[in-house]
């Protein structure tokens, strides 16, 4: 499936291997608490709490709701020492989605995936998202998140040349080209606040495999 979007677009200032950037544990959150409120009550509207949750891209925190007792929360990411140090989840799978879009988990298991300031860093989106359409259920969200702040070596040209409501577009635009995702949609979830980070986020629903 050809994308519209050039492939030149998803190039990065830093090229060497993930796996160098990511292998020093981060334990630092990358928003402000305001905005992590924010993120939480978008899982907390979207994921059902008994339900089967992927945290990809995931780090040691997962900004669930505390409240929420899931079924399971599955975490995918680049770090295993922050993986491991994820009170949220159930079990985890290091790996390079760069390296390998395919996602190790049978269609239609989780009831919900989010992936939190880490859009940006993805150098072909639409073939992970086509994968996160394919292990979700039909009709459960996936609840992109982010603000703006990034790495900027590691995040794509093209997240370097858009403003907030560009990368709202693009992540959109993400979502429709995987195909398999509807009612796809914006939402400015941005704390009222003067000094706080802002928040953004794009919805869609898994239509399944494609």
């Amino acid at each position: 499936m050809t994308s519209r979007i050039p492939e030149e677009a998803f190039r990065r200032s830093d090229e060497t291997p993930d796996e160098e950037f990511y292998g020093v544990p981060r334990l630092v959150t990358h928003i402000d608490d305001r905005a992590i409120a924010a993120v939480t009550q978008l899982y907390r509207e979207y994921f059902p709490p008994d339900g089967i949750i992927l945290d990809l891209m995931s780090s040691w925190v997962s900004h669930l709701p505390p409240e929420a007792r899931y079924e399971r929360v599955v975490g995918l990411g680049m770090n295993e020492v922050e993986l491991i140090k994820n009170p949220r989840l159930d079990e985890y799978v290091v790996q390079n989605l760069n390296r390998n879009p395919g996602l190790p988990f049978t269609d239609a298991v989780f009831d919900g995936v989010g992936i939190c300031v880490s859009i940006d860093y993805l150098t072909d989106p639409v073939a992970v998202l086509r994968e996160v359409g394919r292990v979700l259920k039909a009709g459960s969200p996936v609840v992109i998140t982010f603000s703006n702040r990034c790495f900027p070596d590691k995040a794509v040209a093209i997240w370097h040349q858009l403003d907030d409501q560009g990368h709202v577009h693009l992540v959109e635009e993400y979502l429709r080209e995987a195909s398999n995702f509807e009612n796809v949609r914006g939402l400015d979830r941005s704390p009222r606040r003067m000094f706080s980070d802002p928040l953004y986020a794009v919805v869609g629903e898994s239509t399944g495999p494609v």
